[in-house]
């Protein structure tokens, strides 16, 4: 089964929606889901999405906070885009029908969370990510120019003269069929599955960077992956995001004393940026030799249940009252900086493919995100990419050249999903060291070039594809994050602890030599 049309995007998150409902109104979209037309990163967005509508807020304050928590690579044009754009685009969907939380007097609740100098996250008290999802959703239902397949995962893509012409997917008894278009969006979402200990579904696996890369698309940043703090860590029970707006509405991280300790390492304690928290509970934990924990027993119990009902309900699942026992929390893999290096209208380097949301690299989240920054960047850029593609907007150009990586395939074993998983995990985790590093670059390499006869052949079931994804992107990262010799935001060695900026105020970018 082949799809035609003009416009093409893979995925179906925050940005891929918003992309849909632009371009549906210059011709035929379709849209391909790697699973089912709701199960995306977005829907499990918790904490809300920032936007600069208060009356004590502003672009600029946005804008200082986000540079801020980027630790000096933000990229402060994309920025400027993405927190001016972002108040049109966060009224937008109120016009729209988003149900955020409200006041007893009507007006927008607007939440803090870390690293923000004041209140301006909009939420749907812990759904934020599902209730955005919703408003999409129907209104691209609602156009019959937008066509969507679900169950299609994107394998490749389908390159002509140098030009992107759509993709290659598999359906879901694993037969290929091409997707044709003359502009392809990539909206694919993250990539944290490629670690073990992850907030994200199952989902985000980071096809779209893998496919990109291996095209001969520049990505960049690659080394900068944002470990959430605060991950429930109850034995026997999944690993659940407990959002940043707790401690936004006044959590407590303590150790096994029932301490606060976040003082003791940082100025700007339960509130700091979310690397230098995730930072400061592997030290306490190593100094006091025990778990550490969230606790929010001195709040009022029935606020508690009224904002975070989801958390609430889950932490109960496990056996834990939220209102009243301490939490056990740990980080683990969330978001990653870097990706599919892009313009501030979402163009690659290769002719024909645009990328918006975590599959991209703008720019704007530098070597740290900015808390509730994800959403409006996929929404932000997602606009921003349909109204390029519309337009027939050639590639990105960059004065600075990508580093050309060979890599040809090779005979030898191909890594499980797991293997992948557990590697990245220990060595590429939170926190790195050279040795580590270097085994996982040398161990990567090895199963991507395994893994490249893996892509395009009707042979390869489905975990072989999702095991070549994770290993590719995977191996950018080691590779990456052995380059970098320092530590800066999300990326901290214990052999190069300080930020360099004489030698790495800079971003590093790679492509495959094709």
């Amino acid at each position: 089964m082949s799809a035609h049309g003009d416009f093409l995007i893979v995925g179906n998150g925050v940005a891929g929606l918003r992309a849909a409902l632009t371009l549906a109104a210059s011709g035929r979209v379709t849209i391909l889901t790697k699973a089912k037309p709701t199960e995306s990163n977005t829907g499990y967005a918790q904490g809300g999405i920032a936007g600069a509508i208060g009356a004590d807020d502003s672009p600029s304050l946005h804008l200082a906070d986000t540079l801020a928590a980027g630790d000096g690579l933000c990229d402060p044009a994309a920025v400027k885009v993405m927190v001016e754009d972002g108040v049109r685009g966060v009224r937008e969907l109120v016009e729209w029908g988003a149900a955020f939380a409200r006041s007893e007097s009507g007006e927008l609740e607007l939440a803090r969370e870390g690293a923000h100098s004041v209140r301006r996250v909009l939420h749907a008290r812990d759904t934020t990510g599902r209730e955005i999802a919703r408003v999409l959703w129907e209104r691209v239902a609602k156009d019959p120019r937008i066509r969507v397949l679900d169950d299609a995962r994107a394998v490749g893509l389908v390159m002509a003269c140098g030009r992107c012409r759509g993709v290659t997917y598999a359906d879901r008894h694993g037969h290929l069929h091409h997707a044709d278009a003359s502009s392809t969006l990539l909206a694919t979402g993250g990539a944290g599955q490629v670690f073990r200990e992850t907030t994200n579904p199952a989902i985000a696996t980071g096809d779209g960077v893998a496919m990109a890369f291996l095209a001969g698309a520049r990505v960049a940043d690659m080394e900068f992956m944002q470990f959430h703090p605060t991950v429930l860590s109850v034995e026997g029970a999944p690993r659940f995001l407990l959002t940043e707006a707790l401690r936004g509405e006044g959590a407590r991280l303590v150790n096994r004393d029932g301490q606060p300790f976040m003082a003791r390492y940082e100025p700007a304690g339960d509130l700091a940026s979310r690397d230098l928290v995730a930072r400061a509970m592997a030290r306490e934990s190593v100094r006091t030799g025990a778990p550490v924990y969230l606790t929010l027993a001195h709040l009022n119990p029935a606020f508690v249940r009224e904002r975070f009902p989801t958390i609430a309900h889950v932490c109960a699942q496990a056996g834990l009252d939220l209102t009243v026992d301490r939490i056990p929390v740990s980080p683990a893999a969330h978001y990653l900086m870097g990706g599919v290096s892009t313009d501030l209208d979402g163009r690659t380097s290769v002719p024909g493919l645009f990328a918006a949301g975590e599959v991209a690299c703008t720019g704007v989240h530098g070597a740290n995100r900015l808390a509730s920054n994800s959403l409006l960047e996929g929404l932000v850029f997602g606009a921003r990419a349909a109204d390029a593609m519309a337009a027939g907007a050639g590639p990105a150009v960059w004065a600075d050249a990508a580093d050309r990586v060979s890599i040809q395939p090779a005979d030898g074993p191909r890594p499980g999903c797991a293997a992948v998983r557990d590697l990245m995990w220990r060595q590429v985790g939170l926190v790195r060291a050279r040795a580590g590093l270097e085994e996982a670059v040398a161990r990567l390499s090895g199963w991507v070039a395994a893994s490249l006869r893996t892509w395009d052949t009707t042979a390869s079931p489905g975990e072989e594809r999702e095991a070549a994804s994770l290993a590719t992107v995977g191996w950018l990262i080691a590779r990456a994050a052995l380059r970098r010799t320092e530590s800066r935001g999300g990326h901290f060695r214990t052999d190069a602890p300080r930020r360099d900026d004489v030698h790495w105020l800079r971003h590093a970018a790679d492509a495959r030599a094709l």
